[in-house]
């Protein structure tokens, strides 16, 4: 089990004046309230302060309602699978790194009641009534775990894009607390849009908006391209077994497919209604550009998405692996 120092507490005088900024970055200290609530940032959305790197999407609730609509929306994509792992039956301890609201944590301890699932996450915006087998902890999955090694028996990571600079040394944390024969499974979004019938102009908002990411991400330290090579990097640390999946999201519901338009329906809804603050921190602060400058982008961006002649969608990437038995 984790440390019991893991289990914070909120203090009795819980004003953040004074506090030092090193403080959030262990997570052996008590909660104040900037880590309970956010700060106010970027576009006056609220960001989460726990953790060493900035994490550049917000933690209101606007963001949570997002990730809730990605969180149906990925299980149609995958055709009813909340992971594609060969699991056992009945496992024992289930890992979801960087578990944002909480929800597919909530549903695998319902579907595996023989597994305590815990969920852990730098915001904490988990529910407080959740099923007995699943609990939350707040802590920074790239900082060191401490948890005991060789203990689970499959972890899970979802849409970890503007979260994580260091996927090799995250890997090795995923390996070296898998029971020999655990499953690790991350399933990512690659910002990378694309089209393959030409219908998405060079000179359109669609396509700027995928250089610009491209561009933004690597200076914010989180490549968008990095899903590309996590099964590079899990064959590289021992990993067997290795399966790479990549499925097509698009990004609005022009798919003749009734699933895809489906997805691609939602995908459009949750752009529509969130691009400015998705893009909000990442572009102001790897790219410079005012607020103003990124509202008025993101309001070029959602017309070209109401535009079904436009066949655009992100590579959704799979990849899972083995431990070696």
């Amino acid at each position: 089990m984790a440390d019991p120092l893991h289990i914070l507490r909120v203090p009795e005088d819980d004003e953040d004046e004074g506090t030092d900024s090193q403080s959030t970055h262990t997570s052996l200290t008590s909660i104040t309230s900037s880590v309970l609530h956010g700060v106010i940032g970027e576009g006056q959305r609220t960001y989460a302060t726990y953790g060493k790197e900035e994490y550049g999407f917000p933690m209101d609730d606007r963001e949570l309602d997002r990730m809730d609509l990605c969180h149906a929306m990925y299980y149609a994509l995958l055709e009813k699978r909340r992971f594609l792992s060969p699991i056992s039956k009945n496992p024992q301890r289930i890992l979801d790194i960087g578990c944002g609201t909480g929800i597919w944590a909530v549903d695998m301890a319902d579907e595996y009641p023989s597994a305590q699932v815990v969920g852990v996450d730098i915001a904490p915006t988990q529910p407080d009534w959740v099923p007995p087998n699943c609990s939350f902890e707040l802590d920074d999955i790239e900082q060191p775990w401490t948890w005991k090694e060789g203990t689970a028996d499959f972890i899970f990571g979802r849409d970890l894009v503007l979260s994580v600079r260091d996927f090799p040394r995250l890997i090795d944390q995923c390996y070296n607390h898998l029971k020999p024969g655990g499953w690790l499974e991350l399933q990512c979004m690659a910002g990378l849009l694309r089209c393959d019938d030409g219908t998405m102009p060079k000179d359109s908002a669609y396509f700027r908006m995928g250089e610009y990411v491209h561009l933004a991400c690597n200076r914010f330290g989180t490549p968008v391209d990095d899903p590309q090579r996590l099964k590079g990097w899990m064959q590289d640390r021992g990993f067997e077994a290795v399966v790479e999946e990549m499925h097509k999201l698009p990004l609005s519901p022009w798919p003749a497919d009734k699933r895809l338009k489906l997805v691609g329906m939602w995908e459009q809804h949750q752009l529509l209604h969130n691009i400015d603050g998705m893009i909000m921190r990442l572009f102001h602060k790897a790219l410079g550009w005012s607020e103003q400058e990124i509202t008025v982008f993101g309001a070029m961006f959602r017309k070209d998405l109401r535009n079904l002649s436009m066949h655009a969608y992100s590579p959704f990437y799979i990849v899972y692996g083995r431990k070696p038995p």
